[in-house]
């Protein structure tokens, strides 16, 4: 039985000692209003980080979408973390970069990045890819999707278990991403969940501020208001 196959069970949530807290992801279309947007969302509650996450967008160009966004984020305190590309991160000397299994190794990363700067690892439901991933000097692993998602659809269904297990035997934090919304969020959060990942159950909302706000209640502990659910999109 490998490290995948072994009963959770034996891993009850650990008793935590930092907040949980949202880590925001952007949504495909940066442009037009969107920085409007995201200083909006940022004023709505803390924010731990915001992940640049746009497809099929030459480099260029993308660096030029992202230099406001950027700015947002240093003036909020928020890291501003880049997704899948090292070359697009070092070139916008953005705090982190954010790995995919196929993005690269986070060893080659980190050499090319400097000690100071964050990197993520995509580990889907696999304790033996976050182990990995931990060894090479990842700064935080991701796990997901915990829930039905449009923004990213994924066959991986990892339980809550999962991340008790992870906060119970490791230092390095632990994002839950993957169709997260304020009614479903509290299982994760008392599971072990360091972050919550989201991007369509804020940016699919009309007011992002209220969304944002929304989360923070939960991660804080106070329940979300039924009607959550009703205005908030999974993402």
């Amino acid at each position: 039985m490998n490290e995948d196959e072994a009963d959770l069970s034996a891993f009850p949530p650990p008793e935590r000692r930092e907040p949980c807290e949202l880590y925001l992801i952007s949504p495909q279309d940066v442009g037009g209003n969107f920085a409007d947007r995201l200083k909006a969302a940022l004023s709505g509650g803390p924010v731990a980080a915001f992940q640049l996450r746009v497809k099929g967008v030459e480099q260029h160009e993308l660096a030029r979408l992202a230099e406001p966004l950027q700015r947002i984020c240093a003036d909020a305190e928020v890291a501003f973390i880049v997704n899948d590309s090292v070359s697009l991160a070092k070139r916008l000397d953005a705090d982190g970069v954010h790995l995919g299994q196929s993005d690269g190794d986070p060893r080659v990363a980190r050499s090319i990045l400097g000690p100071s700067k964050q990197i993520g690892v995509t580990c889907h439901a696999s304790r033996h890819l976050a182990m990995e991933a931990g060894e090479a000097g990842a700064d935080y692993v991701a796990f997901g999707a915990f829930y039905d998602t449009l923004t990213k659809p994924s066959e991986h269904r990892p339980e809550p278990q999962l991340l008790s297990w992870w906060a119970s035997l490791f230092e390095i934090p632990c994002v839950a991403i993957g169709g997260i919304t304020p009614e479903n969020a509290p299982p994760l959060v008392k599971a072990g969940a360091d972050f919550i990942a989201v991007c369509n159950a804020v940016w699919g909302t009309e007011n992002a501020a209220e969304a944002v706000r929304r989360f923070d209640e939960v991660l804080r502990g106070t329940p979300a208001s039924r009607d959550a659910a009703a205005t908030t999109a999974n993402g």
